[in-house]
């Protein structure tokens, strides 16, 4: 027994260093990460590029608060907003508090209090952002919730149509549900969503706090649907590894984002600012996020050479890949693998979530088919 809470299974490893795709323990062996510090890592670790942005602001200003104005704020907010249909920006410091945003907003603006979320999401841990996560597993000893969050079946069009009453505030979910399973909105279900909220006075809250800042091959998830969001959450990749995240909005929700009605001590700190700006100046670029879709593709292909398809199901969006085994439950295929130098993470009890750095090389992705494998056969 150590010092700190006992609220994570830790993995008995210390990773103590890093460069790309490849990290080392403090015994000196190697792995290739495909976890990306859970889709966090977006630029692999140590980026050059990131290293150099972290350090130079470091030598200018740390901290000022947002009594001041924040030209670099500014920037970065242009920046996520240009080429959509979303106008402006709130900085904080994690998805959990972005998606409190959020919620709080939704509430605010339209003067409602029912949201709909979707079983098997997850939004976060805080009380707002658990209650709305449909996972009976997150809520277990916490008394009380949040009120008025009604849990539907994702991608069950008729469900949700016949929930839909004067009463709901927005509509609130993940277009891959990450921690659920790996499970991609269907298109049907995303045209009756956007049909809903386009023709009634229901907001539309994307969570893409794990699908956002390029992981699925575009700058968001939500743009390879039909879905227009008027309140869309972020965090994770948006860093490259240092803590910030965000709230984006569409210019109706303007208003309600009025002096004194949010806040948070942190967010937009001049350090995350300039560490996320090298982010999406890298990023955003075209041919980056074709190179993305390319590799997508090309692993994904790999796992469906190698997985017969009456035991495994491959499934989800750019580099946020799910593997379902049919029969077997995955935990001790994480062990292995990690035995074997690949770290993945779970999504559930069967399914393996990849998510390597949006800068893994074709080889390296070889090497972790390789180790794949190796370990399920």
């Amino acid at each position: 027994m150590n010092a700190l809470f006992n609220n994570y299974s830790r993995r008995p490893i210390s990773l103590v260093d890093g460069k790309g795709t490849v990290v080392k323990d403090s015994n000196g062996k190697s792995y290739l990460d495909f976890t990306s510090g859970i889709a966090v890592l977006c630029l692999g670790h140590a980026h050059p590029s990131l290293v150099k942005a972290l350090q130079e602001q470091s030598e200018k200003i740390w901290h000022t608060s947002n009594l001041f104005d924040s030209p670099e704020q500014v920037k970065l907010a242009e920046s996520l907003v240009k080429d959509n249909h979303l106008s402006h920006a709130f900085f904080c410091n994690s998805g959990a508090e972005a998606n409190e945003t959020a919620i709080k907003m939704a509430r605010k603006h339209t003067g409602k209090s029912n949201i709909i979320t979707f079983e098997n999401s997850f939004h976060g841990r805080t009380f707002g952002a658990m209650s709305a996560t449909a996972q009976e597993k997150i809520h277990k000893g916490f008394g009380p919730l949040v009120e008025k969050f009604t849990y539907l079946p994702f991608n069950d069009a008729r469900a949700l149509k016949d929930a839909v009453d004067d009463s709901v505030a927005a509509i609130m979910l993940e277009v891959v549900q990450g921690e659920g399973g790996v499970n991609p909105i269907t298109e049907e279900f995303a045209n009756t969503i956007q049909d809903i909220c386009s023709n009634s006075d229901v907001l539309l809250i994307i969570d893409e706090v794990q699908t956002g800042i390029g992981r699925t091959g575009t700058r968001f998830a939500f743009e390879q649907t039909p879905l227009k969001p008027n309140l869309v959450t972020m965090a994770k990749g948006l860093g490259g590894g240092f803590p910030i995240a965000g709230v984006l909005g569409t210019s109706e929700i303007y208003d309600t984002f009025s002096p004194g009605s949010h806040g948070t001590t942190y967010g937009g700190n001049p350090l995350a600012v300039a560490v996320s700006q090298t982010v999406i100046d890298i990023v955003f670029q075209d041919d980056f996020l074709d190179e993305v879709k390319e590799k997508a593709a090309y692993i994904t292909n790999k796992l469906n050479d190698l997985l017969p398809e009456e035991e495994f199901t491959i499934r989800g969006m750019g580099l946020l890949i799910g593997i379902e085994f049919s029969s077997n439950e995955v935990a001790p295929y994480i062990t292995k693998l990690e035995e074997e130098g690949l770290l993945v993470c779970g999504a559930g009890p069967n399914v393996i979530r990849l998510l390597p750095p949006l800068t893994v090389t074709f080889d390296e992705i070889d090497q972790a088919i390789s180790i794949l494998k190796k370990v399920i056969f």
